[in-house]
């Protein structure tokens, strides 16, 4: 029998779907960083501007871009859902990335704006992963 053809061991099986939760695992948490990385330049828009889809790219891209070396330099990939090797290290990374290359293209950083900007992406890019764990552990526990 070719390795085509011979039946799949228990171990290969769960091998494979394992791997595959761990990639949408991956992809949903990217998924969700760059929906509340955008989330949070609509709210800043939406505060200060009245036509938020209007300037919502200009806004967004510095943080989007941050989020992108967040994600390569923690490599997030490994555990995506991991709150302080993951979050920190994406937050961190999103708020610098984005306040630099929002002076590099002339957009303000102002000193109320990066400190308003650091909290609330810490509350979006790490809360999640905190909840994520609860609900992880709890269901752990119920099993």
């Amino acid at each position: 029998m070719s390795s085509q053809e011979r039946p799949r061991s228990n171990s290969e099986e769960q091998g494979r779907a394992s791997g595959s939760r761990h990639a949408r695992t991956v992809a949903l948490s990217l998924v969700c960083d760059v929906l509340l990385v955008v989330a949070f330049a609509a709210l800043g828009r939406a505060s200060h501007d009245s036509n938020v889809l209007a300037g919502l790219w200009q806004t967004a891209w510095p943080f989007l871009a941050g989020l992108a070396l967040g994600w390569l330099v923690t490599l997030a990939w490994r555990a995506p859902t991991a709150p302080v090797r993951t979050g920190l290290g994406v937050w961190a990374a999103t708020v610098a990335g984005g306040m630099l290359l929002r002076a590099a293209s002339g957009q303000g950083t102002v000193v109320p704006f990066i400190v308003v900007a650091a909290l609330t992406l810490l509350v979006m890019l790490v809360g999640w992963r905190v909840l994520a764990l609860v609900v992880a552990r709890r269901r752990r526990r119920r099993v």
